[in-house]
């Protein structure tokens, strides 16, 4: 029988076989010659990855509106970060609180009422460190005489009404991103005071057309900083982009979260930094030095089996391709064997 003609395949070469199993024959072909040089096979688990460019931030900002009347007299500067019991500004020089909730407040508190937006603002001062009444949905006698306590605290008059618009809810604590409002500004119940974030960083990246693919929510990726430094990060949400007249392929933002914030604390905001995505896994599968495949002229790819001084050609089936290794599946192949390598 006639000796096959096999071609080593460079890099450039294999793309052709694809991600799925390509054809291979099952018959070993003998090779002329033992190759100098040689690589191994191994078993383990291949990942596919793509990487992409983000940068830091801080996501996307929402706007804070006062709900008094009256002459702004103070104002958090840009980066402040806030949180419960804090003052987010005053007007007439009296404070306007942030305080966590979910639901707006909506009306003013006051002894006799009831309903789940006093138990959420009970739950707030009784957080704050005031004690003495039960937290529940009541607003009772007990309630405003802590809520006295409370306005002494803070320079308020001691009335034990809770004025709307003296307290701001938020989900937890915010940094100031822009102050939408000045000094001295007369304002009225609607009017913006300023935007904010999060206080924690996250990496935003823009996927183009199909990269969206990479997005699933709780994903973990790599990321990059500009110093070299890597972080664990995990994909949170995923949002089409605001589109331009001119774009014609749709784009996604996917917002990371950082796992280390200390690492990222001194980077530099909207800092670029290297996201890295994972396309696919195999596990559990034999691979080589791309470099090691040979192309046969039957067709089909096959490696170059290196054992007690000779060789021999092994038909092989490709699979994925990643760092510069290709996985294969083909008769008698097993980790640690040695295959032929360019020289």
């Amino acid at each position: 029988m006639t000796a096959a003609v096999v071609v080593a395949v460079g890099a450039a070469g294999v793309a052709a076989a694809g991600l799925d199993f390509g054809a291979g024959g099952d018959e070993p072909k003998a090779a002329a010659t033992v190759p100098p040089t040689t690589g191994k096979i191994t078993r383990g688990t291949m990942v596919d990855t793509q990487t992409e460019t983000g940068e830091l931030g801080y996501g996307d900002a929402t706007t804070l509106a006062g709900r008094l009347s009256g002459t702004l007299t103070a104002l958090p500067s840009v980066g402040t970060t806030l949180s419960r019991g804090d003052v987010l500004g005053r007007v007439d020089n009296a404070p306007i609180i942030l305080l966590y909730g979910t639901l707006p407040a909506y009306r003013a508190l006051t002894t006799g009422l009831r309903g789940v937006d006093v138990e959420q603002f009970e739950r707030n001062l009784y957080a704050l460190g005031y004690r003495g009444f039960t937290v529940d949905n009541k607003y009772t006698a007990s309630t405003a005489k802590v809520v006295k306590a409370w306005q002494r605290d803070l320079g308020l008059p001691r009335t034990g009404v809770v004025d709307l618009g003296r307290v701001v809810y938020v989900v937890s604590p915010i940094r100031v991103a822009e102050q939408k409002a000045q000094l001295g500004d007369a304002v009225q119940p609607g009017a913006a005071l300023f935007t904010y974030t999060g206080t924690s960083r996250i990496a935003l990246v823009t996927l183009e057309g199909a990269d969206k693919r990479l997005a699933r929510v709780g994903t973990a990726v790599r990321v990059t900083l500009p110093d070299g430094k890597q972080v664990d990060g995990k994909i949170v949400s995923v949002q089409a982009a605001a589109a331009e007249a001119e774009e014609k392929a749709a784009k996604t933002v996917v917002a990371i979260s950082i796992g280390s914030q200390k690492t990222v604390a001194k980077v530099a905001d909207d800092a670029s930094v290297d996201v890295r995505f994972t396309v696919s896994e195999r596990k559990n599968v034999l691979s080589v030095p791309v470099l090691a495949l040979l192309a046969v002229s039957e067709g089909g790819y096959g490696v170059q089996v290196v054992a007690d001084g000779t060789s021999k050609v092994v038909a092989v089936r490709t699979g994925m391709f990643a760092d510069g290794r290709v996985e294969i599946a083909g008769a008698g192949l097993a980790a640690g064997m040695q295959v032929g390598m360019p020289s």
